[in-house]
């Protein structure tokens, strides 16, 4: 028996069936399980998915780990999931494996003033920036817009990057600091936070905080359509290369991808710690994933498969068990992810290159999952 949805299913299985469960250790993720208690408890639930599955459902999951003992071995872990949750695949209607990216933290240098050398702004959420829903959007506007600008007319689209780039923000005094190069900026934008490093050595980390609301449109995907580089050669370190061997044509190709992002100031006291995402607690470095939310819950675990990924695990198939803490535009559809590398340089060299086939299992607490068929 399976569950089915537009598009997808959920089939149960065993634990046995998850390839390599039997070696993985997923102890990292209990701090991270006691940090989403406690934002669902003191702060908010977490928004339910189209799947179904809601925070109270995973409340039971996540009070039993609180309780665990922090000295528990790799094999205790195992044994807390497989005591408190039944895995089921996800499959696609259409058979289509899954997909997995990655994404990191970067680190880049920055001043607090703007120069000759540092000339490129990272900024805060301007105030006429709006959250839009079903109420507040204009009939005319996509439903697709969640932010929107208010005028004295009304709301209308946020001007895009290259609006923004050629200096629509310019003297509201939202600059956060400055960054040597537009293209650190805009990818520090995909990656959604980073770490800016200013000359005396100090750190400032930034989170998201809201984005123009324009669609997200790839950039290596045009430049694959324009034939500039081969499709089976785009990483984020091939699109680098080419725009810093075409710099006249850097904003042309920027200026494809609409979408801009607004940050704040990230508050993660512990510089171990990766930045707190779209679930609201830091994210774990190989253990932290970014989900569909129109389709799933954040907090919820799950198990990924990758045999063909292998640069991330020592030469071993990708096979771990992760928490799903964060989301993206490009991340779309019941088996896609997005795998949190780490932060700063190495970390970036890991994820650039991911863009996997996998395999995608959910693990659901025992009482929800009788609703699933389990």
């Amino acid at each position: 028996m399976s569950l089915t949805s537009p598009g997808y299913r959920l089939s149960p299985v065993s634990f046995g069936d998850l390839p390599g469960w039997e070696k993985d250790d997923p102890r990292a993720l209990f701090e991270t399980m006691a940090r989403c208690l406690s934002h669902i408890r003191n702060v908010k639930p977490y928004r339910m998915g189209s799947l179904g599955l809601t925070a109270d459902d995973l409340l039971p999951l996540l009070a039993a780990a609180d309780d665990r003992s922090a000295d528990m071995s790799a094999a205790e872990a195992r044994v807390f999931f497989e005591d408190n949750c039944s895995p089921f695949r996800i499959e696609r209607d259409d058979t289509q494996p899954g997909l997995v990216t990655a994404f990191y933290e970067p680190e880049v240098d920055v001043s607090a003033q703007p120069d000759a050398t540092f000339a490129h702004p990272f900024y805060l959420r301007p105030d006429d920036l709006i959250d839009l829903d079903e109420n507040n959007r204009p009939a005319d506007m996509d439903s697709g817009y969640m932010f929107g600008r208010m005028t004295s007319s009304g709301v209308t689209e946020y001007p895009d990057r290259k609006a923004i780039d050629q200096g629509f923000l310019k003297g509201r005094n939202l600059e956060i600091a400055w960054a040597r190069s537009k293209v650190d900026v805009f990818f520090a934008h995909i990656q959604g936070a980073a770490r800016l490093r200013y000359p005396d050595g100090n750190i400032r980390r930034i989170t998201y905080a809201a984005k123009a609301g324009h669609p997200f449109s790839p950039i290596g995907k045009l430049l694959i359509d324009l034939g500039e580089i081969d499709r089976e050669r785009i990483s984020m370190q091939s699109i680098r290369k080419w725009l810093a061997e075409n710099p006249a044509k850097v904003d042309e190709i920027l200026w494809h991808n609409r979408s801009y992002i607004f940050f704040r100031d990230a508050d993660v006291s512990d510089d171990a710690l990766g930045p707190v995402a779209a679930a609201k607690v830091p994210l774990i470095a190989g253990r932290s994933l970014a989900v569909d939310r129109m389709i799933h819950t954040f907090g919820y675990p799950f198990f990924i498969h990758a045999p063909t990924l292998r640069h991330l695990d020592d030469g071993q198939p990708f096979a771990r068990l992760m928490l799903a803490l964060d989301t993206g535009s490009a991340i779309v559809g019941p088996s896609r992810g997005d795998i949190f590398t780490g932060s700063g340089y190495e970390a970036g060299e890991r994820a650039g290159t991911v863009r996997n086939e996998a395999d995608f299992y959910i693990l659901i607490p025992k009482v929800a999952a009788g609703r699933f068929g389990a």
